[in-house]
């Protein structure tokens, strides 16, 4: 088995994992590694060849791919060590990595920080219990971006979106481009699930109408797919059994949500937050084992990518002040939890010496509100107050709360957003 001693090693190499290798070779840490499974850097961005992308970071819009090779021409001009088509099979809790690939077998990566950047996956129909045989023609909105964006592959004549995330909105327009009739996105919940831009540049520009309420109860077929069955919901989310509809066709997407990818967080037994299905991770993104640091998706699903290089480079840094011993990781810290109308907060906890300015915190609310104000409370006193025209459960939500407002204190700070 080959040995290998690095400083930090990082564990995905998707927007997440190249912001953070970047900044902590530019924090002076010799010895960095990126280890990823795919055959080149990038992440699920390689795959996205629709612009959008770095309107937040490079003021322009650029295509996924162009974001990407930003970042990777610094990887490699930063003399970052990247491995390639290497899977991690385990870490311990002492920072101890294996791994291995075809050409170098067996590696065993002594470190003295991590940082997990292994991104999300698609939710599958069994997950959302789709009823029904199991023929082909039934894919995940990314897989049939990528067999379309790279492999050249059309996998359908005729399709049916389940699920308006950014993904299948995204796809209802390239499948269009490519000659596939998209018959109609369907939406269980009763508010679409995807960006508004998205839902105007993807739906509405095309004229493939969205149906809110309004889910697949059933799949028809044998060895391929030959139809679904639709049905509208209740209040209860169960079928309306008079409202049931065949609609035949031979490609089913499902854009049903994505989950954070966390099976070595588990085994590292790194603490979950119930609400993000990601670690809980504190002001550096560092999660509940020391030493141990966390960014992008792996921690909470974000709409945009920008953020996702800016948990990336916070772990970066964080990593490179744990390194340097100047990272305060006792256990006097701060909870910070959601409020009214508030799904979740990123970071959950805060040591208030570690925050060098602003302490950037993201969430989502839970329901649609228009003229609302986000407020952030300790001790009985506000220290954080942004007006807001309108909130949407899809868009993140970004604030930064002034370090001088936040109190030597062991009390939870509160995030809430009030009507008004």
């Amino acid at each position: 088995m080959k040995s290998i001693n690095m400083d930090i090693v990082v564990v995905g190499g998707g927007p997440a994992g190249l912001a953070a290798a970047i900044e902590a070779k530019k924090q002076g840490i010799e010895k960095v590694m990126i280890i990823e499974r795919d055959v080149e850097l990038g992440g699920i961005l390689q795959q996205c060849i629709h612009d959008g992308f770095g309107l937040h970071r490079f003021g322009k819009r650029l295509s996924g791919c162009q974001y990407a090779e930003n970042f990777i021409v610094d990887v490699y001009k930063e003399n970052v060590t990247v491995k390639l088509k290497t899977i991690v099979l385990e870490i311990t809790k002492d920072k101890v990595i294996y791994a291995m690939n075809e050409l170098e077998g067996m590696m065993k990566i002594t470190c003295k920080a991590i940082i997990l950047a292994m991104g999300c996956r698609e939710r599958t129909r069994s997950q959302v219990f789709l009823w029904g045989t199991r023929p082909s023609g039934v894919l995940t909105a990314g897989t049939v971006q990528r067999y379309i964006n790279m492999e050249g592959y059309l996998p359908g004549k005729k399709a049916v979106i389940l699920g308006s995330g950014d993904i299948g909105l995204i796809m209802a327009r390239r499948m269009t481009l490519e000659g596939i009739e998209v018959e109609g996105v369907y939406e269980l919940m009763k508010t679409p699930g995807g960006l508004t831009r998205n839902i105007s540049q993807c739906l509405n520009d095309y004229n493939i109408p969205m149906h809110l309420s309004t889910t697949v109860v059933k799949i028809h077929g044998n060895t391929r797919l030959e139809g679904v069955e639709v049905a509208q919901v209740d209040n209860n989310r169960n079928p309306i059994q008079e409202t049931k509809r065949f609609i035949e066709c031979d490609l089913l997407v499902l854009a049903v949500g994505l989950i954070p990818e966390n099976e070595l967080s588990r085994q590292l037994d790194i603490k979950i937050d119930p609400r993000t299905k990601g670690p809980i991770v504190d002001e550096s993104f560092m999660t509940s084992q020391e030493g141990i640091f966390a960014a992008g998706n792996v921690v909470t699903v974000f709409d945009l990518v920008d953020y996702v290089s800016l948990t990336g480079e916070i772990a970066g840094r964080g990593a490179a002040k744990y390194l340097n011993g100047t990272l305060n990781t006792d256990n006097n810290y701060q909870s910070i939890i959601p409020g009214n109308n508030v799904g979740f907060v990123v970071p959950q906890k805060i040591r208030e010496e570690n925050i060098e300015d602003k302490l950037p915190i993201y969430f989502r609310v839970k329901d649609v509100k228009k003229n609302v104000r986000v407020v952030g409370t300790v001790d009985g006193e506000i220290c954080l107050s942004k007006k807001h025209v309108i909130v949407l459960p899809p868009e993140m939500i970004i604030e930064k709360i002034d370090s001088n407002k936040l109190k030597q204190s062991n009390n939870e700070i509160t995030i809430s957003v009030k009507v008004g």
